[in-house]
């Protein structure tokens, strides 16, 4: 009988390869325009210090987040950068026409080639009655429908729907010299398998903490099923980590407070934006509420250089991946980035011309 996933005797994974997710955090007073500004200049900081890719989340009707067009920010985001490649992380696409989407990408890819990224998620990103009106006056669409959706996406963008699709007659445009790397993402086995099936890369949400500790065995899952492509030859994984560093622990304990009671505003009805950390020190926690953030923080990788690099290894290893897209929330834009300033120096990352 096969061992389980923590009893395994995994190799060391040796060098990282780091990728920024940014949600286009709010700060509590603030307006989604600082945000949106915050997640330009922090693309052109990461780029510098060498991380891979710069995705951009898709989130409806929630205050803590300003990015909900995540098409429209790579756009302004790779305008403003050279060499990293830009995406979604993802594109919710219950929500819109596979079509729409493929032609969307095919513009960002005409734009700036070899630098697109299409990250595609099945979650709604928002609540029942949002997800609603994002349809309306149509019903939301069929979640059983969302297989076909990705099938018909890859379609589009590649010129290459079967001959009886009905609209086999129809090309999206423009039509880009490449096409741009797509992704599944997903923190289910649902999304697991089904990037497994197309034979396309995994991107696994270990930050969103839903049935973390299957988060191994999910991706197992997806390496056991891949079904070689003519988009990949071998599976492909890249894990999500929320992640705060700072120069001590107790400095990063201290700057992630903001977010932690962000995190508990927000899936309890109270959300403004990112409170200050003098803010979240005060709140006094009802025991449920100290309950649920213990959980969660389980879920972060905060502290030290050292503590972070050590952390990220484990989950390197646990995964079996070198591929890691970091998330930092935090109340002062200058504490996140030098979290990503940190973290790249710790893990070793190439810095590119201009950096510091």
């Amino acid at each position: 009988m096969e061992p389980p996933w923590w009893e395994k005797d995994y190799h060391v994974v040796e060098q990282l390869m780091l990728s920024v997710v940014d949600q286009s955090p709010v700060r509590d007073g603030d307006s989604a325009g600082d945000a949106l500004r915050d997640t330009i200049e922090l693309a052109a900081v990461v780029e510098k210090l060498g991380y891979q890719r710069y995705w951009l989340a898709e989130h409806h009707s929630i205050a803590n987040f300003a990015g909900t067009s995540p098409e429209i920010l790579i756009g302004q985001v790779a305008a403003r950068t050279k060499t990293i490649r830009v995406g979604s992380g993802g594109v919710m696409l219950s929500h819109y026409s596979a079509f729409k989407v493929a032609e969307n990408f095919r513009m960002l890819e005409a734009l700036y080639p070899g630098r697109i990224d299409l990250g595609i998620g099945r979650a709604p990103g928002s609540d029942q009655l949002t997800n609603a009106a994002l349809s309306y006056p149509k019903r939301p669409a069929d979640i059983s429908h969302f297989p076909q959706q990705v099938t018909d996406v890859l379609g589009h963008l590649g010129g290459s729907l079967d001959a009886e699709h009905i609209f086999a007659g129809i090309r999206a445009g423009p039509v880009p010299t490449g096409m741009p790397h797509v992704w599944l993402l997903g923190s289910r086995y649902e999304s697991a398998y089904m990037a497994a099936s197309l034979g396309l890369p995994f991107a696994y949400a270990h930050f969103f903490g839903l049935g973390v500790e299957e988060g191994p065995q999910i991706v197992d899952g997806y390496r056991k099923s891949f079904k070689p492509s003519e988009y990949l030859s071998e599976p492909k994984v890249n894990i999500g980590v929320q992640v705060l560093c700072a120069d001590t622990e107790e400095a990063a304990l201290r700057i992630a407070s903001s977010r932690n009671l962000a995190r508990l505003k927000s899936v309890t009805g109270r959300a403004r934006g990112v409170p200050t950390i003098e803010e979240a020190l005060a709140y006094e926690y009802a025991p449920n509420e100290v309950a649920y953030t213990q959980q969660y923080t389980r879920l972060c990788v905060d502290g030290t250089p050292e503590q972070v690099k050590e952390r990220l290894d484990e989950l390197a290893e646990m995964y079996q991946t070198q591929d890691l897209s970091i998330v930092t929330i935090c109340y002062a834009f200058a504490d996140r980035v030098r979290s990503y300033e940190l973290v790249a120096q710790v893990c070793g990352l190439e810095q590119g011309p201009g950096s510091c």
